[in-house]
């Protein structure tokens, strides 16, 4: 279990100081599907960052599976099962994903592992064992690649920063399937930060955050007329 307590992060700048997260406190039970959503700047991805110990000097309680995280490094955090995966996955030119599926792993995974991880994120495995992780595949591939290098970590809690951003429809539609299937089999606990409707529908509890501080939180059907009505609403939809 996630369990955040009055999480705060202040920022000093030329115009004095801002605070990012104002308090923020948050259970999150093991297994579940959580998307974070709520109007650009109000705080989501800091949030995320601050989970996997991206962002520093916060205040407040994160404890995970009865461990405190504020004070453990990044490395740390990943050894307990927490992972995070970027809006723009890196490219590393000469490394082949059988190969990046190794190293997320720990230890030298054999072509039938590396099949399994790649075959549970809609990927044909004869295309891409020997492909190398660089500009020659589509954004939406180094997305699942990277989802696939997770679950090759063995990794507990997955947190992914806007997994829609930069890739096409059909790649985008492969993603959802991949978030879908990965639910289902109950691997992991999922915090998505997404605009998309197609994403936020798959959620089981939306938690809509603005301000610095989580404002509402349930199911897609409450958030949505709230986000209407306050005039943030920023879901984009989907095809």
């Amino acid at each position: 279990m996630l369990s955040i307590r009055d999480l705060t992060y202040h920022v000093h700048d030329d115009g004095g100081d801002k605070d990012i997260l104002k308090n923020v406190n948050l259970d999150v039970e093991d297994g579940r599907f959580i998307v974070i959503t709520g109007p650009n700047g109000g705080g989501k991805t800091t949030l995320a960052k601050a989970i996997m110990g991206l962002v520093q000097n916060v205040t407040g309680s994160i404890v995970y599976q009865g461990q405190e995280l504020i004070g453990m490094s990044v490395t740390e955090r990943a050894k307990l099962g927490v992972s995070y995966a970027f809006q723009q996955p890196p490219r590393f030119k000469g490394l082949q994903v059988t190969e990046l599926l190794s190293i997320a792993a720990g230890k030298k995974l054999s072509a039938a592992d590396c099949c399994n991880y790649l075959t549970k994120v809609g990927l044909c495995t004869e295309d891409y064992l020997d492909r190398e992780i660089d500009a020659s595949l589509s954004g939406g591939e180094v997305k699942r690649i990277e989802i696939a290098s997770l679950l090759a970590r063995n990794a507990s809690l997955m947190i992914f920063d806007e997994p829609e951003a930069g890739i096409d429809l059909w790649s985008f539609s492969r993603l959802t399937q991949t978030f879908e299937a990965i639910h289902k089999r109950s691997e992991s606990t999922m915090i998505v930060i997404s605009h998309q409707e197609r994403i936020i529908r798959l959620a089981d509890e939306v938690v809509l955050v603005a301000g610095g501080e989580i404002t509402a939180r349930g199911g897609f059907e409450e958030i949505i007329p709230m986000l209407e009505l306050s005039g943030d609403c920023t879901v984009q939809k989907g095809e």
